[in-house]
């Protein structure tokens, strides 16, 4: 073949895929924050993890878990109702992995010093690879404690829950290994209002009801059971759901349609109607929202961590393919205005890890100041990483330019994913006036943030200043400024923690960015001082 033919055919100067590499072990703030916060003795297990999921057979799963999503089977051929969503294998075989793992379920089955924080950890690099499976793991995960405190019911379910095994057949759960469960609150008329939920709950006898309504957004439908709210004769109530009744027939849960949603994709989300569903009563009457409101903080926690999880993998696409893509004359990764968008994207991702498994570590310490401090920092961490998860994935996708926006890539499948955690369990409005709620009902939680920030006073001047700022609006809140409010008490823990525990580059960069100006300068990516550590920066974020 002609040669200069051949010369303008040769593909060079394209990245090679970012497979094969180790979550872990390239991630060293992940591996700081994971020793500091009380579970550094789960670094081997971290790294095995890391390389599994890093793999180029890992990332396949992902890839074919979402291009071919759930889909619903509601008859069989004889025409009886069977309301079953049918997965690809893939799926299958990634819910396996995370059951046997233990991020259902392993800080309840195995407590101990660090358990949320290596939950958390191996939550996040999941969520480097793959989503969709994380929403049937964290409500699993986050019903654990409602269902403790009730004897007969977690006599029942805890074991199956506990279980490392996943069984995804169609089958009541007393005849299977494992269990998984999802929830379902949001109703047409209501959405985060709750109590304006029309579904109703009669009594059979005992603690068995009957449920008459709807969901319009039943999480993860295929679930061996579900938490749900109710009316009963007592108020608004939760119930414990299960797709089979203890007779084993199929519970009266008819799906109407499976949504098609902008992400998620490997995650089934269902319209449902009950037909007098069987349910059991979780809790007192009429004591339904504190008791859905203790699995809905699990699962914040989990959006905090997915959306980390999410960002660091935008970053390291966008690293990697500066590192091998090369543009007038240079490459990227070596061009200054490049260097600076790279720099704050990893600013941004190393602050969210920070504040993420500073947040794991309040779950693992049960005493007063862990539990106020937990209820303040929930709605602001949720609030704060998964509002810039969506921003920060446009710029690493702008790094890629074309590649990043074709589907053959990560980086949309991760762009459709990023604002999914940000509504997901109450969106952005509902988080800052959580915010609020903890600060006017629980006067400690405000002694708890102090205490947090105190140790990183006196180190600069803009944290000083910035918390000094933060301290005046606390003693006036202003539902108007709620986000401006909850936004600034998520940046003052993240510069603290930048502070008192990353090199010096990444937190004068962070202070010079996000603290100076109240927080004002925040804006598009890349506009870090010209002054910033930008090679001490990048070769944390990137090490060769």
């Amino acid at each position: 073949m002609d040669p200069i033919l051949m010369s303008t055919h040769e593909v060079f100067n394209q990245a090679p895929p970012l497979e094969g590499g180790n979550l872990y072990t390239r991630n060293l703030a992940l591996q700081e924050a994971l020793a500091r916060e009380g579970a550094g003795d789960a670094h081997g297990w971290m790294s095995a993890r890391g390389a599994e999921l890093g793999s180029a057979e890992m990332i396949m799963k992902a890839v074919e878990a979402n291009k071919y999503p759930p889909t619903l089977k509601l008859f069989d051929n004889a025409g009886h109702r069977r309301d079953e969503v049918e997965f690809h294998p893939s799926y299958h075989e990634l819910m396996a992995y995370l059951k046997r793992h233990g991020a259902s379920s392993e800080p309840w089955a195995r407590p101990g010093p660090g358990a949320q924080v290596r939950r958390a950890a191996f939550f996040m690099m999941v969520a480097e690879t793959e989503d969709g499976t994380l929403c049937p793991t964290t409500m699993t995960y986050a019903v654990v404690p409602a269902i403790a405190r009730d004897a007969p019911l977690a006599a029942e379910w805890l074991p199956r829950i506990f279980s490392p095994d996943y069984d995804p057949r169609f089958l009541p759960a007393q005849q299977k290994r494992g269990v998984t469960l999802g929830m379902g609150l949001t109703e047409k008329q209501g959405g985060s209002d709750v109590r304006a939920n029309t579904s109703r709950a009669e009594p059979v006898g005992g603690r068995e009801y009957r449920i008459v309504g709807h969901k319009w957004f039943m999480s993860a439908p295929m679930c061996d059971a579900f938490l749900i709210l109710a009316h009963s004769p007592g108020g608004l109530s939760c119930f414990l759901l299960p797709r089979f009744t203890p007779d084993g027939r199929q519970n009266e849960i008819r799906i109407q349609r499976l949504k098609d949603k902008l992400g998620d994709r490997s995650n089934a989300s269902a319209e449902v109607e009950f037909w007098g569903a069987a349910a059991w009563l979780v809790g007192e009457e009429g004591r339904g929202v504190p008791t859905i409101l203790e699995m809905g903080t699990y699962c914040r926690l989990d959006c905090a961590l997915g959306s980390a999880g999410l960002m660091r993998q935008s970053v390291s696409q966008a690293l990697h393919h500066a590192r091998h893509r090369s543009a007038f004359g240079k490459r990227l990764c070596e061009q200054p205005l490049m260097r600076n968008v790279l720099a704050d994207l990893a600013l941004e991702s190393e602050a969210a890890t920070a504040l993420a498994l500073r947040l794991a570590r309040a779950y693992d310490e049960q005493d007063e100041p862990a539990r106020a401090l937990r209820r303040v920092l929930t709605p602001a961490a949720k609030y704060w990483i998964c509002k810039r998860g969506p921003a920060l994935g446009a710029e690493a996708m702008e790094v890629l330019g074309g590649n990043g926006y074709i589907e053959d890539g990560t980086m949309a499948r991760i762009y459709r994913q990023l604002p999914l955690n940000s509504i997901w369990e109450g969106s952005g409005n509902v988080m800052c006036l959580d915010v609020l709620r903890a600060i006017a009902k629980h006067p400690r939680a405000l002694e708890a943030l102090e205490a947090e920030l105190a140790p990183a006073l006196g180190r600069d001047p803009r944290l000083d200043s910035f918390c000094a700022r933060l301290k005046d609006e606390l003693m006036r809140p202003d539902e108007s400024r709620a986000r401006a409010l909850t936004q600034s008490i998520a940046l003052a823990v993240q510069g603290a923690l930048l502070l008192r525990f990353s090199p010096e580059a990444v937190a004068e960069a962070f202070c010079a960015s996000r603290l100076a100006q109240d927080g004002a300068g925040i804006g598009a990516f890349g506009t870090l001082p010209g002054s910033s550590g930008f090679a001490a920066i990048l070769e944390r974020a990137w090490p060769t």
